[in-house]
């Protein structure tokens, strides 16, 4: 009964990560006749609503074995989600549950249907929390059957694997062992029981004890731990004796105490695993640095095939147990408090705001976030020790020199918090302490700070509501710079809900086919014959409103929807070119424009190259349009990426070209084919002689780079009569045609074929 190695191709676990007691093998497990069994894989349900936690714990556990199967991920991104899930996919083997999503309880809530509702007592629960001051109710933890409790930052990938792990192993064994309902009963009630308990102690009886009972005989034997790195490695403490070993409780179990005793112990903490003989049954718990514990028992009689299973489920349920004690005493003595500054943390601010929201005193209460800026940078530079005693340093200065009656706290990374009367949150004195260096390490630093702040009598909602206005009043300060601090409005609060309104309006609307293109021909101008249209997105709601590209597409590029957006877009586009082509229009482009999100995505020129071959539309009269400001951000990147897309046989345009500030000799490293006039200087070319040199300096810089030259937004024949004169060879505007459908455009360049011939 030794411990088993994980398979080929997981991670390398290390001495206080690995697992506990291994008393059946594979063949073991799939002779119980368990369905689970044969399966190819363990399924891992991954339920949170970061999208960047999905392909993290994905990435983490690629090409993972457990138990000699291979892991597959299934994805939920809310707890209805996942519950619809759930209801459809019973096989889940284990739930990776984030505690806070769409409600602060959504995670716990969520664990109350698995258990109750859909009665899955088998799955394996393991939450995680991405706020490391929030911990769920001892009762929460204990009630529910939850396996794990972890704060995201310390999953490491062998932490993740060990727990997902251990979670693996038990479901594999409540589901070999469902014949022994009874027993499986008992270790559920052991684990709660134990969960009940507080300090290693109290659970290490308890383990002694619920054992016991899994064997049917008295308590009896000993729980001792190992703490390596003290000095004497061989000596063993023992937390935990009953029976005729309970003299031992407290004191060191060795050698000259002990010899039978101790040898068992040795054995089973150098093995890492449990041992069955010579009277004892000895089980093995890896612990945190290096405190691995060990449970030995008085054991006469053979042990049974159930008893082995019954035990090893009982080991893991343990091992987590005794993780778990230390990890949520730790939660609970740090819920309210921060453990680098020893400032409340944002759990215990939120609860103050709470209290002066119900209370008379809100009407007199300001909060402000106090953001240290450039500190990225600061920590990059001199290190994360330096960094660390600067927030320590800032937290000390904010507390001991504002008024006495404030509250301060580190809600997290480098923002602090000031909480308090009115007249004593006042930007210029918080601002003021930052005049001042900072002497940290033998050297001064010069921090300044940008503060976002709430009038809480102005303020509707909760205190964690009030935390998020605060922090959208500071980033507005940052954006804006306006004197380094910024209140938050009501209106502010109404601009925001409205962002998230349109944002989840144009989600379902272009699943609904909301979305729609709009085609502008491209004329050359010196015979008005057109040579091509640009592809113009455009939004219809179900109502029959019409929303303006300027509203929604910055939308789409914050929420990342314009990815999928700009997919469909091209796809659109280019089938609508060969339809064109179709129609005997051969010579004729598609220009389709191209979001900064969309291009920097790293899988765009493989969307681009899917998107020729899907439609058939050929590449040499395909158009991508890029912005001048895009053009200019990270050249060395961009030189590259373009020279992917000019690969694929398309040409490229800059967009808007004139209104930022490109570099000349970066310009000339650039693949493209064509720069497009904005609309701004072509509206004033009609102003003045001033009015059309930016034109003019545009259409000569074209034809000095060998590169066309469209001018856009062009109204009347004027502006028309002054392009031909500067040189100017191609134009679009409402001149020649407004956007049109892709019918009104073939019946528009019909009419334009006749006009010709004519």
């Amino acid at each position: 009964m030794s411990a088993q190695m994980p398979p080929t191709g997981t991670p390398t676990e290390t001495s206080d990560d690995r697992d506990d007691l291994f008393f059946i093998d594979e063949a073991e497990a799939a002779a119980s006749g368990d369905a689970t069994a044969q399966r190819a894989s363990w399924r891992i349900l991954v339920v949170d609503d970061d999208a960047d936690v999905h392909s993290t714990t994905t990435f983490a556990l690629k090409n993972v074995e457990m138990q000699g199967r291979p892991l597959e991920f299934l994805h939920a991104y809310s707890a209805q989600e996942a519950r619809t899930l759930l209801e459809r996919e019973p096989d889940i083997a284990v739930l990776l549950l984030d505690v806070v999503m769409e409600r602060p309880d959504a995670g716990l809530q969520l664990v109350r249907q698995i258990r109750e509702e859909l009665g899955m007592i088998e799955l394996r629960i393991i939450l995680r929390t991405g706020q490391p001051g929030y911990a769920p109710e001892l009762d929460a933890i204990r009630g529910y059957d939850i396996n794990d409790y972890r704060t995201k930052s310390e999953l490491t990938r062998t932490k993740l694997y060990t727990a997902v792990a251990a979670a693996v192993r038990s479901y594999q064994q409540l589901r070999a062992l469902d014949a022994s309902r009874a027993g499986l009963e008992q270790i559920v009630t052991a684990g709660a029981q134990l969960m009940a308990l507080h300090g290693v102690r109290d659970v290490a009886q308890g383990v002694l004890l619920q054992a016991a009972t899994l064997l049917g005989q008295q308590a009896a034997g000993v729980l001792c731990v190992r703490e390596s790195g003290q000095g004497r490695p061989d000596v063993l403490h023992v937390v935990a004796a009953a029976g005729a070993h309970a003299f031992l409780e407290g004191r060191e179990l060795s050698p000259q105490r002990d010899p039978l005793l101790a040898a068992v112990a040795g054995r089973t903490l150098a093995a890492r695993a449990g041992l069955a003989a010579d009277g004892w049954l000895s089980l093995h718990f890896p612990g945190k640095a290096g405190r691995d514990f060990a449970a030995c028992i008085p054991f006469e009689r053979g042990i049974g095939d159930i008893e082995r299973r019954l035990l090893d489920v009982f080991a893991s349920v343990v091992a987590v147990g005794l993780d778990n004690v230390e990890l949520v005493t730790h939660l609970n003595q740090a819920a309210f408090r921060d453990q680098l500054t020893g400032l409340p943390n944002r759990t215990r601010v939120v609860e103050l705001l709470d209290a002066l929201l119900a209370g008379p005193q809100r009407g007199a209460a300001t909060l402000a976030l106090v953001d240290l800026d450039h500190f990225a940078e600061t920590n990059d530079a001199l290190g994360h020790h330096f960094g660390d005693l600067l927030l320590v340093a800032v937290g000390k200065r904010l507390k001991s020199q504002l008024d006495p009656t404030l509250d301060v706290a580190r809600i997290g990374g480098d923002i602090f918090c000031v909480l308090g009367d009115a007249g004593a949150v006042q930007p210029a004195a918080i601002q003021a302490l930052f005049r001042v260096p900072f002497h940290i390490d033998g050297q001064d630093v010069q921090v300044s700070a940008t503060l976002g702040l709430v009038r809480l009598v102005e303020h509707d909602g909760s205190g964690a509501d009030a935390l998020k206005d605060a922090d959208i009043a500071l980033k507005r300060a940052k954006s804006q710079q306006r004197a380094g601090h910024f209140y938050f409005s009501r209106s502010m609060g109404v601009e925001i809900r409205e962002r998230v309104r349109m944002m989840h309006a144009l989600r379902s609307g272009f699943q609904r086919g909301e979305l729609f293109l709009a085609y502008q021909p491209q004329v050359e101008l010196a015979s008005n014959r057109a040579f091509g249209a640009e592809a113009l997105l455009r939004w219809r709601t179900e109502d029959g409103r019409l929303i303006g590209p300027d509203r929604f597409i910055p939308i789409a590029e914050y929420s990342g929807l314009i990815v999928d957006i700009g997919e469909w877009v091209l796809r659109q586009a280019l089938a609508e070119l060969v339809r064109l082509r179709a129609s005997g229009h051969r010579a004729f482009t598609m220009s389709v424009n191209v979001s900064q999100v969309q291009f920097r995505h790293p899988q765009f020129v493989d969307m681009l190259r899917r998107a020729l071959e899907l439609t058939g539309a050929p590449p040499e009269f395909v158009e991508l349009e890029i912005t001048e400001s895009m053009a200019m951000e990270e050249p060395s990147l961009l030189v590259e990426k373009l020279a992917q897309v000019k690969r694929t046989g398309v040409s490229i345009a800059i967009d808007d070209f004139g209104t930022g500030f490109s570099s000349l000799s970066h310009l000339q490293r650039l693949q493209v084919d064509r720069l497009k006039i904005d609309r701004t200087f072509v509206t004033e070319i009609t102003g003045s002689a001033r009015g059309s040199s930016i034109a003019e300096m545009v259409i000569q810089l074209g034809r000095n780079l060998g590169l066309s030259v469209i001018a856009e937004g062009v109204e009347d024949e004027r502006q028309a009569h002054i392009l031909r004169s500067l040189g100017c060879p191609l134009a679009q505007g409402f001149l020649f045609a407004r956007p049109l459908s892709p019918e009104a455009l073939l019946e528009w360049l019909g009419n334009q074929a006749l006009i010709e011939a004519a």
